[in-house]
């Protein structure tokens, strides 16, 4: 559903809020560590989340990536998907058709199209400071 780029991108700022809530900065390493990720992809994930304004990079002997608290308590699933994947999950085929609409539908269209707008919905409806807070309380995990 989602490229694996926003799955990192997901974890990655997920790992970092709970840094940032422990006034902690995090590097590079200890993020790709975290989210078991490879540290060159991570730091390209953490690139275009820096440019999206999704976080915040400070460098030095004290930096690292952080999200400001303010953004932190409002920041939203969706925002990062948009981000990395853009629009398409809100728009794809079901079967992966270029082609697929109301009036020419796939056989999963009808389908398809309510999974969709739930998956929104839910992205739309959940940030990543209930999700970084499950992590702090061990409901859940970034790593298997």
């Amino acid at each position: 559903m989602f490229s694996k780029s926003c799955e990192y991108a997901i974890r990655a700022t997920i790992y970092i809020a709970k840094q940032t809530k422990q006034d902690k900065r995090v590097g590079i390493k200890d993020i790709a560590n975290a989210i078991n990720s490879p540290n060159a992809f991570t730091g390209k994930i953490l690139q275009q989340l820096s440019k999206a304004k999704i976080i915040e990079s400070a460098k030095g002997p004290s930096g690292g990536f952080s999200i400001n608290n303010k953004k932190l308590l409002n920041l939203k699933l969706s925002e990062i998907v948009t981000a990395i994947d853009g629009d398409s999950i809100y728009k794809g085929c079901g079967l992966g058709f270029k082609e697929c609409s109301e009036k020419k539908p796939c056989p999963v269209h009808n389908k398809f199209k309510i999974v969709r707008n739930e998956l929104k919905n839910m992205l739309e409806n959940t940030k990543i400071n209930e999700l970084s807070d499950n992590l702090e309380k061990g409901l859940a995990f970034l790593q298997r």
